[in-house]
């Protein structure tokens, strides 16, 4: 069953992850964050193959509570690699907890309260503004007070989503702001220390390859169990015909489809890769798994947030907002569970045969 490949903790996860990435001689690399934190956090990154062939980068929990899901689908492509007989003539490089702060915390945002997937901007004059409907949905969206479970939360956002739209809301709440430091979807004030990371050290692990397939894990929109590959490039782009080919016209989707699954942002941590290594050719999918509806999955994240910020780690609210978020990010259902991990080998066994 495909359940085992799901960990309990980030440590075990880690754990997992390096055990299973050193059984097969892989090229094993940490990078500590330091915060205030009793844990070990530290980016892991797992290479494997030859430094000329074509490259996979397969990267999870850039949204820190999302790597569990990640980390599952990473895990059974070890054991998938250390069960093929096959020579390899891939180069697979494997990023473990982007976000490790935010992973073994239970949080989407990381040590900073940053959304990692606003912060990789390519200069500093892109760390400054907010959509301009965030500063009305402010009070809404970040209540400075613990969480209440006799809050009417589902019909203010409803109140919400009636007054602006949909799409209007999605893309002035989730598309990154940098105002609002306790606030929902904060993108910071320059590059985090997981930013810098990447950015400092991912020439290293791409090293020669001269093709690269990079596929970013994600969950949280969509139909539950599902999936869409999310293009960060224009509708108008030649490569689009590509992505349709490889993965299947039904699975992919721009993310400024009008009402589609995603909403318009930038410092987007794949969009950064791909310039960064524009030279090449590097493509790139952000692969989105659905979990719960919208509403549902924005209560998890402003609940939690507010326990984080405002809460008692002893109270019985902090706990159930850590407990939502993993399961809206995360859901324990073993169907869903089968189908996320299926899906994930088959979307980079599709990437692997066509570069």
């Amino acid at each position: 069953m495909t359940d085992v490949y799901f960990s309990s903790t980030y440590s075990e996860a880690r754990h997992r992850f390096i055990e299973a990435a050193g059984a097969l001689d892989a090229e094993i690399m940490s990078y500590g964050i330091n915060c205030e934190s009793q844990d070990e956090l530290a980016i892991d990154v797992a290479v494997i193959g030859s430094d000329e062939v074509p490259a996979v980068v397969i990267s999870s929990g850039v949204h820190g509570v999302e790597g569990f899901f990640g980390s599952a689908i990473q895990l059974a492509l070890l054991e998938q690699l250390r069960d093929s007989t096959s020579a390899l003539g891939i180069r697979y490089v494997l990023l473990h907890g982007v976000n490790p702060f935010g992973f073994a915390h239970l949080r989407r945002f990381n040590e900073d309260n940053v959304d990692l997937n606003r912060n990789f901007h390519s200069s500093v004059d892109q760390f400054r503004g907010s959509p301009a409907e965030y500063a009305g949905l402010n009070r809404f969206l970040n209540p400075e007070s613990p969480p209440s479970r006799f809050e009417p939360f589902k019909l203010k956002a409803l109140w919400n989503i009636w007054q602006n739209g949909l799409s209007a809301l999605k893309e002035s709440v989730a598309g990154g702001q940098h105002d609002y430091p306790r606030g929902l979807f904060f993108a910071g004030l320059g590059p985090c220390k997981s930013t810098q990371v990447v950015q400092e050290n991912c020439d290293s692990w791409i090293g020669l390859s001269p093709r690269i397939m990079h596929v970013d894990f994600h969950s949280g929109l969509g139909p539950f169990a599902t999936y869409k590959l999310l293009l960060t490039k224009g509708s108008d782009s030649i490569d689009c015909s590509w992505y349709a080919d490889t993965f299947g016209a039904e699975c992919v989707e721009q993310f400024s489809k009008p009402g589609g699954t995603a909403y318009k942002t930038s410092g987007l941590f794949g969009e950064w890769m791909q310039s960064h290594f524009n030279a090449r050719d590097y493509r790139v999918v952000v692969a989105e798994f659905g979990t719960y509806g919208v509403i549902k999955v924005l209560g998890a994240i402003r609940g939690e947030n507010r326990a984080h910020h405002y809460g008692s780690k002893n109270s019985a609210s902090y706990r159930s907002t850590k407990k939502e978020l993993l399961e809206c990010f995360c859901p324990i259902d073993p169907s869903w569970r089968h189908q996320v991990v299926e899906s994930g080998l088959r979307i980079i066994a599709q990437s692997a045969n066509a570069i």
